[in-house]
Parts: structure tokens; sequence; C-alpha cells
């Protein structure tokens, strides 16, 4: 599983498609936190926070992963190469987690650049180093975890289609209505008590938890249980084509 790790991290890095994904992450959030003069620059805030950045990281996120995850299985399945796949001494899941991982560590790769913000904020702070730091930690947690997900829902979408038009498309959609699709239904108050439950569905509750600072066991639960899910699901459909 290794092998095929290292392969999808250098099939990223070896082509421009995962510089595009970082390159594109960093001047996008360079660009909203740093010289376009609204409510996301980090410069014109009342208090020296990361709150800006992290509000906004997911919405990037929401159109970038599904973009280097479509072509994870889809591009396998229009040319054939999938078939090789499964002829290697690997089960069908160390297959998946392995594309899985090297999706994980490029969303990894793009956020440590990030943390200049958090040294940049930290001196311009008055007095110096006011930022919550323990607040920051936690919230870069919560981004990686929310990353993560939307890999594991990229990789499934890429899993039941050839086409990486229609896995990314799929992809978007489907991390949209996690992140934000179930809290917005639930804040429409349509449902009585059952809103909260929608709410609750939805990444953007236990993300807006995660930012709080505080790093709460039912949090991590929903996460690794949705990517499990998404995984899971992906494990079903790869398993389909071998029949």
């Amino acid at each position: 599983m290794k092998a095929l790790y290292l392969k999808e991290i250098r099939s990223f890095l070896s082509s421009i498609i995962g510089y595009i994904f970082i390159f594109i992450y960093l001047i996008a959030s360079g660009l909203f936190h740093w010289i376009i003069s609204e409510n996301t620059n980090l410069l014109e805030g009342e208090e020296a926070d990361l709150i800006p950045f992290f509000n906004l990281s997911p919405v990037i996120f929401l159109i970038l992963i599904p973009a280097i995850t479509m072509r994870s299985i889809a591009e396998e399945r229009r040319t054939g190469t999938i078939e090789l796949l499964f002829t290697r001494p690997l089960s069908d899941f160390q297959i998946l987690l392995a594309k899985y991982w090297a999706g994980v560590t490029l969303v990894a790769l793009s956020l440590i650049p990030t943390l200049v913000y958090y040294f940049s904020m930290y001196q311009l702070g008055n007095p110096v180093g006011v930022i919550d730091t323990g607040a920051t930690i936690t919230s870069y947690l919560g981004l990686l975890l929310l990353g993560s997900v939307f890999v594991a829902i990229g990789i499934f979408a890429s899993s039941i289609t050839s086409s990486q038009i229609v896995a990314f498309i799929l992809s978007m959609f489907i991390c949209w209505l996690f992140y934000d699709g179930f809290n917005l239904l639930g804040s429409y108050k349509l449902l009585g008590s059952f809103d909260t439950v929608i709410q609750y569905i939805g990444m953007a509750f236990h993300y807006d938890s995660i930012k709080r600072g505080v790093i709460d066991t039912k949090d991590l639960v929903y996460f690794f249980s949705v990517i499990t899910l998404f995984l899971f699901a992906a494990l079903t459909v790869i398993k389909s084509l071998k029949k």
C-alpha cells in the first residue's frame, strides 16, 4: 500500500495538478485575507484572530478538493487501468486507502504555508501574542478533518462514474450538502424539533464547535464516521466493478 500511496503522491507533485491546487488555494486565501477589503480581511478585523480564514477555507475547499479527487478512480475507469490495480497484491480497501491518504496529504501540504497567517497575526496583535493559540490549533485540526471528509466524498463520487466532470459536480454538491446544506435546511425551522437533528447531521455544526477551541469527542466521532461512510460506499462500488 505504501508504494501505491507514494505513487499517488508523485502523480500529484510530478504533474501540475497538485501544484495548481496548492497555488490556487494560497492565492485565493491570500487575496481575500490580506488584499481585498471585505469582512474576510484579517488586517481589518477588530481582534487579532484567524476566524475569517477558518470561515472561508471550507468554501474554497468545496471547489478545489473535488477538482483533485475527480480523477482518482474515474480516470482509472476511463482508461481501463483500474483492471491493472486489481491485479496488484493489494486488497480493494488498501487501494482505496492509498488514494485517500494521498488526497489528505495534499490538503495538509496546502495548509502548512498558511501558518504564516498565524505568525503574522501573532506579531500584529496589541499586545503582541494576544491571539488565542489554543483555538487556532483546534481550528486547524477542524479544517483538516473537514478537508479529509471532502476527500472521502470526492473519492466516492469518482468511483461511481468514469467521467471526471460528473465526478467533480457530484462531489461538489455532496460536499456542499454535508457542509452547509443540512445547516441551511435546519435554519428554516420547518420541521420543529427535528431542525436541530438536521443541523447536527451537517459538518458546519461540528466544525463550528471545534473552531470555538473545544475538541469534543462527539465531533471527532462525527467526522470519522462520515469519512468511514463514504470510504465504505466507495469500496462497495469498487468491489462491484470486479464482478
